[in-house]
């Protein structure tokens, strides 16, 4: 009689987040199983808690950083590894293993010889649906958890998955220590960054060098940000900086754009004494930051 092991894996696409994989051997039935991403999250709840009274579990953990230093194919055969062998402290019986997907995690340990891969098996194979349930509840519970310590992102709603949400604010915040920097997605905002603070030192530099006065950089609210402001002959100057590789950035100085960095002037102007004040942009381009035009709007 076939005593199965079931294995798969949650997280391997997030921009954020660890990596998890479920282990499973059920010591008896349980109703309602399937491929966690096809039940409701309440559901899911019920069923993990259901499957850690009636089975014998296991997850193995890869958590962002140790991702980014070993790679996708080797952090799947870790955290696999460590699901089976934290289900093995409980001596369970099994004579087959079932691994979702196509990839033998253990084909280079003991138990290798026991392994069937099986794509779409998490909604197939009872055991396999239950490691993908137990895997997902307890990552989805640590991403929320997450979003207490880091508040701007939206952890709780998107649990590290690349939405529209979660890009508006790494464009915004930039990334935190819990995303996964070898990810072309947060790789190329964090360069994207680098470059644009690197834009910003060169303006600055440029309005120092005609006599600006710098007040404050990156000043920003709830509502509004201001690259630069500065002051110049009793003026306050509100810079846009806008850095482009090749080419300039005034085109991006759109009638919508120039709408919000007078209300953002307005918002600073609340605070301060001074009343004369204008609205600026410096265009910087190329490989060496080179500040290619400055405009009063």
């Amino acid at each position: 009689m076939k005593k199965l092991l079931g294995i798969d894996e949650v997280g391997r696409g997030p921009w954020a987040g660890p990596l998890v994989v479920g282990a499973c051997v059920l010591r008896e039935p349980i109703d309602g199983l399937n491929d966690s991403k096809k039940l409701t999250a309440k559901r899911r709840e019920a069923l993990a808690a259901e499957i850690h009274k009636k089975a014998y579990c296991g997850l193995g953990w890869i958590p962002a950083k140790e991702l980014d230093e070993l790679g996708l194919s080797a952090s799947l055969r870790k955290a696999c590894r460590e699901a089976v062998k934290a289900i093995q402290t409980q001596k369970p019986e099994f004579n087959e293993i079932i691994i979702d997907g196509t990839i033998n995690f253990l084909s280079d340990t003991p138990l290798g010889k026991y392994v069937t891969v099986l794509p779409k098996a998490d909604a197939l194979v009872p055991e396999v649906s239950a490691a993908s349930i137990i895997a997902k509840v307890a990552r989805d519970n640590y991403m929320i958890k997450l979003a207490e310590k880091y508040p701007n992102y939206g952890f709780e709603k998107h649990v590290g998955y690349g939405t529209a949400l979660h890009r508006a604010a790494l464009e915004k915040f930039g990334p935190c220590d819990e995303h996964r920097k070898s990810f072309r997605p947060i790789a190329e905002l964090t360069h994207n960054n680098e470059a644009g603070h690197k834009g910003e030192d060169a303006a600055a530099d440029y309005l120092i060098k005609h006599g600006h006065e710098i007040i404050a950089r990156n000043w920003k609210t709830k509502w509004c940000e201001i690259d630069i402001v500065s002051k110049l002959g009793g003026i306050l100057y509100f810079t846009e900086v806008k850095y482009r590789r090749v080419g300039g950035g005034l085109d991006a100085i759109t009638p919508k754009k120039q709408e919000q960095m007078r209300f953002a002037a307005e918002m600073y102007l609340q605070g301060h004494s001074e009343t004369s004040a204008r609205l600026a942009t410096v265009a910087v381009s190329g490989d060496n930051y080179i500040v290619t035009d400055f405009v009063e709007i």
